[in-house]
């Protein structure tokens, strides 16, 4: 299986659990967006497209934060016309974009559901995402949600690693699919 990392906002640092994970996963690769610090949704969504495209390996990608509203909008936008060779997405603390006002430009979050296997990981305290809407998006991609106890964002930090919790979920979805 290969992997495709998409970071969110402002990309993800070296103490980021993907940066371990795209180190320590083999066949992994990053998704490049034009800008980091000042993310346009379409130009987001496009990018990510263009590097699916590209891809010709069975693969999960494995998105955090704003990089799961960007790969629900790909998806959602795509509907019968996503690559047989994506197997699926992990979304990990899907950054509530309808009621944070940074990223606000990304609103509406898709509530439609998904056409590829997929599953949520959310954390009890996440600053980003309540745990009841992050249910509530689940519920509306057809989806499992895994939950990781208090690790707030889950995001760098937390200083999580290489975030075993996160590699048992991981296993398991892959083993659904």
């Amino acid at each position: 299986m290969h992997y495709l990392i998409v970071p969110g906002l402002n990309n993800s640092d070296e103490k980021h659990w993907q940066t371990f994970w795209e180190k320590s996963l083999h066949n992994t690769l990053r998704v490049q967006q034009h800008s980091w610090d000042n993310p346009q949704k379409n130009d987001w969504v496009t990018t990510l497209g263009d590097t699916i495209q590209k891809l010709n390996q069975d693969t999960i990608i494995i998105a955090h934060s704003l990089g799961v509203a960007t790969t629900v909008m790909y998806l959602t936008q795509n509907q019968g016309k996503i690559p047989a060779h994506i197997k699926g997405a992990f979304l990990v603390s899907p950054s509530d974009v309808d009621n944070i006002e940074v990223i606000k430009s990304f609103a509406p979050m898709p509530l439609e559901k998904l056409p590829v296997p997929a599953c949520v990981v959310a954390s009890e305290n996440d600053p980003f995402v309540s745990m009841e809407r992050a249910e509530f998006f689940a519920s509306a991609w057809g989806v499992k949600l895994f939950n990781a106890g208090k690790l707030g964002h889950i995001n760098s930090a937390t200083d999580l690693r290489e975030w075993e919790q996160g590699r048992a979920f991981l296993a398991a979805f892959e083993q659904s699919i």
